[in-house]
């Protein structure tokens, strides 16, 4: 997102606590099918956002402080308020971690199980996930993606995408509750493009495979910024997604 204000946007007016890609650039159309538009409501009926990505036909991976009530999912989008190509799911339940914590942000991981299965087209796609041994390195660069908020406090109704570098834990150490056996350390201090709460939930993505989930942004972009590390919850996955499948 290199000279454009950029991110997350829903088909009505969000509130603004879920997450921005600053100085961003607009995705390709359909060029990451993954990609999953999560609308939900607060206790108070307020609309909120998040980023999530298809990981199995009827699973879809996101960010554990995304839960929220009527939570629904809309595949297949590139412009969110365009109805060609889509599918909007509704979630049938949804399965945060266990030991997920609200103020630390540590497990910051969910899974939704959709009511019905997506059907997988050049639209809608699933995503790779890592093996348990997988270990992103630091100076990797990596994609997130998604639709959000412009700095001016206009919408974005396309896609947008950033490319951020994995740095050395230690830069991250200063950040309270920082576990860099869960967490991935993000983001390039020598520029200012970052993602905001608006990409909350959506992939971190190195050489196609979901390697993170944004879970910890900094208000106004600040870098660096914490990502769930997801190959560190590959039993916890796949044990739910067992679960969830269950008549």
């Amino acid at each position: 997102m290199l000279l454009l204000l950029v991110f997350l946007v829903s088909v009505l007016p969000l509130s603004t606590d879920g997450g921005e890609i600053f100085l961003g650039t607009e995705s390709k159309p359909h060029s990451r099918p993954y990609m999953a538009f999560i609308k939900y409501y607060d206790r108070n009926s307020y609309i909120h956002r998040c980023g999530g990505f298809l990981v199995e036909k009827d699973i879809i991976m996101t960010a554990a402080h995304c839960l929220g009530r009527k939570m629904s999912v809309t595949l297949g989008a590139h412009n969110i308020r365009e109805q060609k190509n889509i599918q909007i799911i509704p979630v049938h339940k949804a399965k945060p971690h266990e030991d997920y914590n609200g103020i630390t942000l540590v497990n910051d991981i969910m899974l939704l199980k959709l009511e019905r299965r997506a059907q997988l087209n050049s639209f809608v796609k699933t995503i790779a996930l890592p093996k348990s041994q997988d270990w992103v390195k630091p100076g990797q660069v990596c994609t997130v993606s998604g639709w959000g908020e412009l700095p001016n406090c206009s919408l974005s109704d396309r896609l947008q995408e950033l490319n951020l570098e994995v740095q050395n834990s230690q830069k991250c150490q200063i950040l309270e509750s920082y576990n860099n056996s869960t967490q991935l350390c993000v983001g390039n201090p020598k520029e200012t493009r970052a993602t905001g709460e608006g990409d909350s939930g959506g992939p971190f993505v190195c050489d196609n495979v979901a390697q993170g989930i944004v879970s910890r942004p900094h208000c106004t972009g600040q870098l660096p910024q914490v990502f769930t590390r997801i190959s560190s919850f590959i039993p916890w996955i796949k044990k739910t997604i067992k679960l969830l499948q269950q008549p």
